[in-house]
């Protein structure tokens, strides 16, 4: 079977004034036989049509740039000499882009590799990639890859010499009886702080209210504060090993907090700053915290979940709300003396984080110490990052790619740039570019967010050299929006996993961008596509081949062996490590990610269990039971949540009394999509629910044409 890419299909449409095809749908290949059998309709009657100003000029430069011979040289021209202006998307918009799109790859043979928006050629420089290659004598990135994972000791000893690691004497092999760096002691932190003399180079720069001023914290006021966080941690009594919960929003003093805890050779619980009082007590529990950091606006909902636990306050409580005797200001804490970084074995934790399975309470993950030598291997080589960089990734550290961020600036020594409202309006765009933001990272629901209300329009982004984009399944058509907003840069589409410290598949500064595909698996990790009888496939489940500095090698509340590498396919004799996700592999070595193969899904770029969006749900008035299952979107973008509910008494409408529980009990971002009422849920002979029949009856539903008004009823009968 061939694998098609759908972005050009779908911008064949566009041309000829249909509307947007699913990417990704069963008529993908039949629509882009049509649209090569049928003759394209001239520019200027779409221009006229779109109520383009001036369409007769702007028609003839589009022609213009039509001639030249192959689909790549088009589209550059196109961007240099149409597209590319001071502000993009201000007198062109969008929907030029897409039609400018079209006319240049309109005859691109479907067997060749996806469409690119943005090629190595339109950027400059050379890249850390490049370096990389030229010093261990290869040629090109899939040459690379190929010696980083056949030399994988000699490649991560490499990555420790790039980011200058510092160990605690002599760190011994890199490699020995299954473990990275067996013999070495760090303190990865004091490698993040590291020089403490670095002066007013900027650590952190950031903006805490809209349209506030723009502030910053140096390299050395960071380490300073978080040298005097683990001391205040040490005053405390606390030893290494102890566990400190961080419930914070993104900010310079969350990153202090964070960098101290580890310091201090204690461990950092990361819990989303939108997680409500429920979710909170439970990972509470299975890490056993000693102690609480968190902020004003989380303060009353850690009283809920754990009354008892002592927690150091940042910022001022609202009006009416007093601390409690052992709670502790910050201002106290700042005010503590610094102390030593612990030096400490390789495989210390740092860091718990979360990460949902299908069944049961949320995952508990580890990072030790050389955890964030992935996070920042994967900056430096999948997104060039360099000294010179601003990174803003709109996250929290309840997230893995809060600390993500924290390692990939600071081990290679760039600058993290955080806004503490949000990202959703304009005064983050203008945050991004006074900031003089040169990588931007988000979730694709973001961007869809933007593209609907054109807030980022007309904004100065020409500093940014790239995007990243992680967390959900990426819609082409946004993803080619989001360039367009920078003036054609490419995004960096990065797959991977809290169990990975990073990602497993990526695009690079050195290979074709076309949107929401990848070019490379990670350096130093090699990846595995395998059908469902676990043989070589080239659409089916995603596996890891392991070893890799960055892989999970425990669980706190499961078997770490079960879940990751148990009845898993065997190549070389060894057992593949499973991941979950449903890959395609596509012409030219490129690759397209397709959801989740379990019912764990994506919502709002957080991973999340079917099982616990259900524990959530239980218990509302008129509803006897449910289940919850990820659906694709018509238009390839991320996972909508369906919610399939078991009415107890008659309910007109049954949808705001369960988003109401959703927000309360698990977290706000999550919205569900549809309610489906049905008389019963399908079971297996040992009571489990199927959802995946659910999932599928939901979709033949859709195809039917039925709507949401009438879904219920014509379910009901289905199931």
């Amino acid at each position: 079977m061939r694998h098609r890419f759908p972005l050009v299909w779908i911008f064949d449409e566009a041309m000829r004034g249909l509307a947007p095809q699913a990417a990704g749908s069963a008529d993908s290949s039949r629509l882009r036989m049509e649209a090569q059998r049928t003759p394209k309709p001239a520019v200027l009657p779409r221009l006229t049509a779109l109520g383009v100003d001036d369409a007769v000029a702007l028609a003839e430069n589009i022609e213009r740039c039509a001639v030249e011979p192959t689909g790549e040289r088009r589209w550059q021209r196109m961007v240099r000499e149409v597209l590319a202006e001071p502000l993009p998307l201000t007198r062109i918009p969008f929907a030029v882009h897409r039609l400018c799109f079209a006319a240049a790859y309109s005859d691109r043979d479907p067997d060749l590799p996806p469409a690119p928006a943005w090629l190595p050629e339109m950027g400059s420089g050379d890249t850390n990639v490049r370096r990389l290659a030229r010093r261990v004598g290869v040629d090109d990135i899939a040459a690379l890859h190929r010696w980083s994972i056949e030399h994988r000791t000699e490649f991560w000893k490499l990555m420790c010499e790039h980011l200058r690691i510092g160990f605690h004497g002599d760190p011994g092999p890199a490699w020995r009886d299954g473990r990275w760096f067996p013999d070495a002691r760090l303190n990865i932190a004091e490698n993040c702080l590291e020089p403490r003399s670095a002066g007013e180079r900027l650590a952190i720069v950031y903006r805490t209210s809209r349209d506030g001023p723009l502030d910053g914290m140096s390299r050395a006021d960071l380490a300073r504060l978080a040298y005097v966080v683990a001391g205040h941690l040490r005053e405390r009594g606390l030893r290494p090993g102890a566990r400190v919960a961080l419930y914070l929003p993104m900010t310079a003093e969350a990153v202090a907090a964070y960098l101290g805890v580890i310091l201090a050779g204690c461990t950092a619980v990361s819990i989303a700053d939108s997680f409500a009082a429920p979710q909170v007590a439970v990972r509470l529990r299975i890490t056993g915290t000693s102690l609480a950091i968190v902020a004003t606006r989380t303060y009353e909902r850690l009283l809920d979940a754990a009354p008892d636990l002592d927690a150091i306050v940042i910022g001022e409580l609202p009006g009416g709300l007093r601390p409690r005797a052992a709670d502790t200001p910050w201002d106290r804490v700042a005010s503590a003396a610094p102390t030593d970084a612990v030096a400490c074995a390789t495989g210390t934790h740092t860091n718990i984080l979360f990460s949902s399975g299908t069944t049961g309470e949320p995952k508990a993950i580890p990072w030790t110490h050389l955890t964030p030598i992935k996070c920042a291997t994967d900056a430096m080589l999948l997104h060039d990052v360099r000294p010179d960089d601003v990174l803003a990734w709109p996250t929290s550290l309840g997230w893995m790619m809060g600390p993500w961020l924290i390692y990939a600036a600071l081990l290679n020594q760039a600058t993290i740039a955080l806004y503490h409202p949000g990202p959703k309006g304009a005064d983050f765009g203008r945050f991004v570019r006074d900031a003089g933001v040169t990588m931007l990272g988000l979730v694709p629901t973001l961007v869809r967010i933007w593209r609907q209300s054109g807030c980022m329009e007309g904004i100065d982004w020409s500093r940014i050299r790239r995007f990243s984009s992680t967390g959900e399944c990426s819609d082409p058509e946004d993803q080619l929006y989001l360039m367009a907003l920078a003036g054609y840069r490419p995004v960096i589409e990065y797959c991977g996993g809290t169990e990975i410290g990073g990602g497993y598949v990526s695009a690079t500064m050195d290979q074709p961008a076309a949107p929401a595909t990848f070019t490379t698996p990670a350096f130093g990790l090699d990846l595995a596509i395998r059908d469902e009888h676990g043989q070589p496939a080239t659409d089916g489940e995603l596996f890891l081949v392991p070893p890799s500095v960055g892989l999970s090698t425990e669980l706190l509340n499961d078997d770490h062996h079960d879940v990751y590498l148990a009845d898993t396919p065997i190549a070389d004799g060894r057992p593949l490590r499973r991941h979950g996700d449903h890959m395609q592999r596509l012409p030219g070595g490129y690759y397209r990610a397709l959801g989740r193969v379990d019912d764990t899904m994506n919502l709002s770029g957080i991973k999340v269990s079917s099982a616990e969006i259900e524990r959530a749900l239980s218990g509302v008035e008129g509803i006897g039971e449910c289940a919850a299952v990820a659906v694709a979107d018509r238009h390839g973008g991320p996972d909508r949540l369906v919610v399939f509910a078991v009415p107890s008494r008659g309910l007109a409408d049954p949808l705001p009394a369960l988003q109401h529980a959703l927000a309360e009990r698990l977290n706000p971002l999550f919205k569900i999509s549809e309610v489906c009422l049905v008389d019963a849920l399908p079971r297996t002979a040992s009571n489990k629910v199927m959802r995946r029949e659910l999932r599928s009856a939901y979709a033949a539903d859709r195809s039917s044409g039925s709507g949401a008004s009438t879904r219920s009823r014509s379910m009901r009968t289905m199931l």
